[in-house]
Order: C-alpha cells, then structure tokens, then sequence
C-alpha cells in the first residue's frame, strides 16, 4: 500500500521526494491541475527559497512556535535546501538580506525542479482531484477518498497550507479533516499582511480620520523605522527599512512583518508608529530643522520641508503639525517647531486591523503542535498520521523563511513516513 500526501505545495513535494527516495510508495494528490500553484507567485513570482542563516538566526524570525522547528532545521537546515537544489541543477543566488533566489529570477525553474525529482523517484502525481474525507478504521487512516476516486493508504500526511491567497487552492480543507480526527485548530490569522489604519494623530493628540484627511496613497518610504507601540509611546516591536501607503493603510515588507506580530493583539490597545528620521535623534534633527528654516526664514511652512521629506508627504504632515501652511517659518514657535519633530520622530496611527486572508502571504495559526511529534511530524492522537508546512501552527516574518519551514518539515516527514 501507498503512503498518500495530501497537497503539492512545498511541504508535499518535498515530503514526497524523501519517502520515495526510501522507497516507498508515495501517492501525491493536488486539487490544482498542477503541484506548486502558491509557489510560482511567491516572492513576486521569483520564489524566495530560503535565507541562508544558521539556524540560531533562522529562529529569531520564527513567530509562533520555533522551538518545535528546531528537529526539522536540524535535518533539514538552510544549507541543505541550497544543496538540495544546486544539486539538482537549479543555480542560486543569495541577495540583501541573505534570501535565496533562483540566479534565473523564475519561481516556474524551482517547480520544475521538484516535479521532474517527483517523476524520477516514481512519485504518482494525482492533479485535480479534491480529497473529501480520510477514513478510519478503528485508530488508524485506511483510505483517502477523492471526488474522483479512493486511494488505500498505509500513511497520510496533510500538507493542505494554511488559507492565505485562498485562489491558489489554499482553501482550509486540512484544517477541517485535522479537526475531524482529533486535533485542535489554533484559529487561524492573516499574517505577513498590510495593516489597514483608522488615522493619525495629529500634535494635539486629535485622530484625523482617513476619510478627512487622507493618507499619501502609494508614496514609498525608504529607511524608515517602522513600529507597534502602546498607548504610553512605549516600543513593542519594530523593523527598519521600506513601507509604503495604500489607501487604507500601509504595506511594504516592514509592515509585514509587523502584522505577523499582532495577528492576536487587541488593536485599540496599541498603535502603528513611523520614525521618518530614524537616523537622526531629536536634538539633531531639531538642529537641522533650524538650520534648513534659517536658510529662507521668510518662506511658507508648507514650502519649507522638501529637504527633508518626499514632495507627496509634505501636505500630510503639514496638516497634521496644525500650522497654517501660509506661515513664514520665523514666526513659527518652539513649540509648533517641538510639535513638527514629534511628527517626524513618532508619527501615530490608530490600527483598523489587518487585510484579510485574501492579501496574506501566510497563514498564522493552524494544528496545534502540542499535539505533533517535532521530531517525526507525526501525529500523537493518529497512529500513521502526519504534518507539514503551514496547515501547522508555525509561521515566521519575510526573507524565504516560510517555504524553508515546509521544505524541513516536509523532508523530515518523507524521512519517517
């Protein structure tokens, strides 16, 4: 009898090239027409892989869950992966921020990659048909039922993903077959999603809605600091480098990975927070304010901050600092002047919530894994059931470390299987 893998993401493919490289019979079911549907738009249709990192720094990005990961990293680490597909004829290339690329740019050469391994090991690729039900007979899975058909099985691993960018075929269908055999859900979340916001806070403290004051739709920010805060200014996380405005909030890989963050939190508890001057400390930006005012002291306020802000950002800022735009700057006082440094050091929104699944790279949340054996993936409620990849209650921040954590769970469920 075959082991049957259910989804041909990452976690499957990989999980199916491992048991068959042992030597078993591996059956791999894909609702799609094709396996690694979600992959090929990954890293903007480049395919992030991994981050090439050691696995102490590879578990700092890990949100939930990274000591249950630590079995699978160590059979499969970041180097591995590397190896793996150099190996196989698939040249790579590591970028800012340590992330492996394919060196072609083409998530489609990593699949092919992994379809063609699929075919060489006698993996039976099964495309278009969607599970409906594993069946049981007394403590262990004996069938995979299809709407097609039914496949007897020694061993089933899930590899469904999570419900993120759910027109890939990321639908929650293992979350629901889990449930039915036991297992307790974590509720899912959007993660590595943009954050949709209320307003911001101008210098009185006021919040300026969206609709009054609308946010700089599309302006890009570079080398800024990003950051959750509480009520009292207090820091609780923050990332430096690109953000940019939507319409109703902010994205960019900053953001992202700050929405991983707070998926749980309660969001009238905290507050989004740009440091559009990271660089500089108070003093020292104050200083170059006076300095770039005294250049042209009769000039407006308005026209008075293109050194040191985007054109697009200037009338957000301006209106938020409540000084009259028309204002000579040598009139402004010290504390207009105190009011425009916090803007620029600490500029405060009010958090709506999150985008939904449908904008999420990744789902947080999924089969707890209190209930899975880290070092085998399998079950400890089912006797051959097994996990891996994101239907699991583990996620982590942007940089190739989501598909590295399919790939070593995958690997390490292939190789016990």
């Amino acid at each position: 009898m075959s082991v049957v893998i259910v989804g041909g993401g990452p976690a499957g493919m990989m999980a199916a090239i491992a048991a068959a490289s042992r030597g078993r019979k591996v059956v791999l079911i894909e609702k799609n027409d094709r396996p690694g549907r979600k992959m090929y738009i990954s890293g903007k249709g480049r395919c992030n892989i991994t981050n090439n990192t050691d696995i102490k720094s590879f578990l700092n990005e890990v949100v939930s869950n990274p000591k249950f990961l630590m079995a699978a990293l160590y059979a499969f680490p970041p180097s591995a992966a590397m190896e793996f597909f150099e190996s196989n004829g698939l040249p790579l290339k590591t970028e800012r921020g340590d992330r492996v690329f394919p060196a072609s740019d083409k998530s489609a050469d990593v699949i092919d990659l992994m379809r063609n391994l699929l075919k060489e090991k006698g993996v039976k690729l099964v495309a278009s048909e969607t599970v409906k039900r594993l069946e049981k007979v007394g403590e262990i899975i004996t069938k995979v039922v299809t709407d097609k058909s039914e496949y007897p099985c020694e061993a089933v691993l899930l590899a469904t993903g999570g419900i993120s960018y759910p027109k890939t075929g990321s639908t929650g269908d293992g979350y629901l077959f889990a449930k039915e055999l036991g297992h307790t859900i974590i509720e899912p979340k959007p993660a590595l999603c943009p954050v949709l916001l209320k307003g911001a806070y101008d210098t009185a403290g006021k919040l300026i809605g969206y609709n009054e004051l609308p946010f700089p739709q599309g302006l890009s920010l570079k080398n800024v600091e990003a950051k959750i805060i509480k009520k009292d200014n207090s820091p609780l996380y923050k990332e430096f480098g690109e953000m940019l405005f939507t319409d109703k909030g902010v994205s960019g890989p900053c953001v992202l990975s700050l929405s991983s963050r707070i998926n749980r939190a309660v969001f009238s508890d905290i507050m989004f927070s740009i440091d559009l001057k990271p660089a500089l400390d108070e003093k020292t930006l104050d200083a170059r304010i006076l300095r770039d005012f005294g250049e042209a002291p009769n000039r407006q306020f308005k026209n008075s901050l293109s050194e040191l802000l985007p054109k697009s950002l200037i009338p957000y800022i301006v209106a938020l600092s409540g000084i009259d735009p028309d204002k000579p700057i040598n009139a402004i006082s010290k504390a207009e002047r105190k009011g425009l440094l916090g803007l620029l050091k600490n500029l405060r929104f009010s958090i709506e919530g999150l985008e939904g699944f449908d904008q999420a790279i990744v789902t947080a949340g999924g089969v707890s894994v209190k209930e899975v054996n880290p070092s085998t993936m399998a079950s400890k409620l089912v006797k051959n059931l097994y996990f891996a990849g994101e239907i699991l209650d583990v996620d982590a921040l942007t940089g190739g470390y989501n598909i590295q954590i399919a790939l070593s769970t995958g690997y390490l469920a292939g190789k016990n299987i």
